[in-house]
């Protein structure tokens, strides 16, 4: 494909750049290559360079990335809905595509890594797919989401206690980072592998820097170590079924398609979660409608998969053939971007960008058709735990900037956002064990003070306290301390004088009932069996 064939329109020939107009200063789309074709690479807000596009092309729009190399982005709905489901006329085998055969895609070329074909299904089409994809499936399907949901509770608790005593944080550096890549690990059967190198050797694959080989490196380390264990002790956990699928995955196989799943669903919830976070600090009547019942936090987040999709756009679909998508040619061995950013805005399914989608989840943040990405489901419990259980733990946390402040690192695939100050009332670390709460469970008081023998209940209270390891767990309701000490019998009133007699013998004193939980209703019950409490 080369730049002229972009350039071709149902109402303008080839050749006929030159009548085009020049952008005005300042528009988005100031970089031009040949052809006149606007570089993605170069813009500063592709959001409008989106826009400009669909403007003028309409919902397919000619393109140039990295050294001038042409695709069509697609930027309409329905058209990407044609482009995923339309297996006869498109692949994602990126060895049809005639600007890598032509050589215009060099082995350095900074997209190489998304676009090289790769044996996983992500590149796979036909049997070899089926195979490949078979086996993700079945061991997606065999996940536990509600052992899931209390693993992703348990989580949340490790990471918040790391900086809940502060009164402030990052929400991306020290949350929204980390609380995916935890869960991740526990979820392919490798929790011990979790800690910082980890994340920071994800996040810097990502961003393609100078050391994202070697950090591509570190992971596949762990990953083939994980795959190795498998062989010689299998387990119910998702590299357990890969391993054991009937489809016979070689190590390589298994290793390379764990990294996928890894790589992804961190990527994607940590952008998700850390979206959603967001808006509910910025947005008054978001967070309103959280806490006033209106809105649930699962259509929260899909309200946030309509307006800021984890992966803007997604490399790359090919043309199997001669065709036409949203009025264009597309010869074959044409590449084309599918993009969720652009295509969840098109005015023709969605006239006002700013509309409430709650319930609806025909957006295309997670891609459709047979690349759809099958854990879309285990990043969405990841991001709905992570958000209300911060919530609970943290309720009064507020954004510590001004909106305006907060700044994204843009980049074709993505828009991740840079850092999410907040400050919040200091609270104590909790078990990660408890079911997330901001409530500082006190110990139950002694209710005997009535007793002869009995001890106020200040003194009770403080006798508890005072036993009490200087720990960050804090005491379930109920469980007031039995170990207060030994107390004294004796006919006096509190406060009386000394009472002649005998020397007063120690007598246990009895702890004191449990204090029982307020009856629950049916929904209340649902959710605490659903959270895993």
């Amino acid at each position: 494909m080369t730049p002229e064939s972009h350039s071709q329109t149902p109402d303008r020939p080839a050749g006929d750049d030159d009548a085009r107009p020049a952008p005005p200063p300042g528009c988005p789309a100031h970089g031009r290559g040949a052809g006149g074709l606007a570089r993605l690479h170069e813009s500063d807000d592709l959001k409008k360079l989106y826009e400009r596009l669909r403007e003028d092309h309409g919902p397919v729009a000619p393109v140039l990335v990295h050294d001038d190399v042409p695709l069509w982005i697609v930027l309409g709905h329905a058209e990407s809905q044609q482009l995923v489901r339309s297996p006869a006329q498109f692949t994602k085998d990126s060895r049809i595509w005639s600007a890598l055969r032509d050589g215009l895609v060099k082995p350095d070329h900074p997209l190489m890594p998304h676009i090289a074909w790769q044996p996983m299904c992500a590149h796979a089409e036909g049997e070899q797919h089926r195979r490949w994809r078979g086996a993700i499936d079945t061991a997606v399907a065999a996940t536990d989401f509600r052992g899931l949901r209390r693993h992703v509770n348990r989580s949340v608790q490790r990471v918040v206690n790391r900086f809940c005593e502060a009164g402030e944080a990052d929400l991306v550096s020290q949350y929204a980072e980390h609380l995916p890549m935890a869960v991740m690990c526990h979820v392919l059967g490798m929790p011990d592998d979790y800690d910082d190198r980890m994340v920071q050797a994800a996040r810097d694959m990502i961003r393609g820097t100078e050391t994202a080989i070697a950090s591509n490196a570190f992971v596949m380390e762990a990953l083939n170590r994980l795959t190795a264990r498998r062989r010689k002790e299998p387990q119910d956990d998702f590299t357990g079924h890969l391993v054991s699928h009937p489809a016979g995955l070689s190590d390589e196989e298994v290793s390379q398609h764990l990294r996928v799943v890894l790589i992804a669903a961190y990527e994607a919830t940590a952008n998700l979660l850390a979206n959603v976070l967001r808006q509910v600090l910025i947005d008054p009547r978001f967070r309103s409608q959280l806490n006033g019942g209106q809105m649930t936090v699962p259509q929260a987040v899909e309200q946030l998969l309509w307006d800021e999709p984890p992966f803007s756009t997604i490399f790359a679909y090919y043309a199997k053939q001669d065709t036409e998508l949203g009025g264009q040619r597309i010869r074959k061995g044409d590449g084309l971007l599918f993009a969720p950013a652009p295509a969840n805005v098109d005015p023709r399914v969605r006239p006002d960008p700013t509309a409430d989608m709650q319930g609806n989840r025909s957006h295309l943040a997670f891609g459709g058709g047979t690349h759809e990405c099958p854990g879309q489901d285990i990043g969405r419990v990841i991001a709905e735990v992570g958000v209300d259980a911060l919530l609970m733990r943290l309720p009064d946390v507020e954004l510590s900037c001004a909106e305006e402040e907060l700044t994204f690192a843009e980049s074709i695939a993505s828009r991740h956002l840079v850092s999410l100050p907040v400050h919040f009332t200091p609270r104590p670390q909790q078990e990660i064990t408890q079911a997330p709460s901001h409530e500082v469970i006190a110990p139950s008081p002694a209710a005997y003070d009535w007793q002869i023998g009995g001890i106020p209940r200040q003194g009770a209270a403080e006798a508890a306290v005072s036993a009490t390891p200087a720990t960050p767990a804090t005491v379930s309701v109920g469980g007031g301390d039995a170990g207060a000490g030994a107390v004294t019998s004796g006919g006096g009133m509190p406060g009386a004088g000394p009472v002649p007699g005998p020397a007063p013998t120690a007598v246990p004193v009895p702890p004191p009932p449990a204090r029982p939980e307020p009856p629950k209703g049916a929904w209340q019950r649902f959710l605490r069996w659903w959270r895993g409490y």
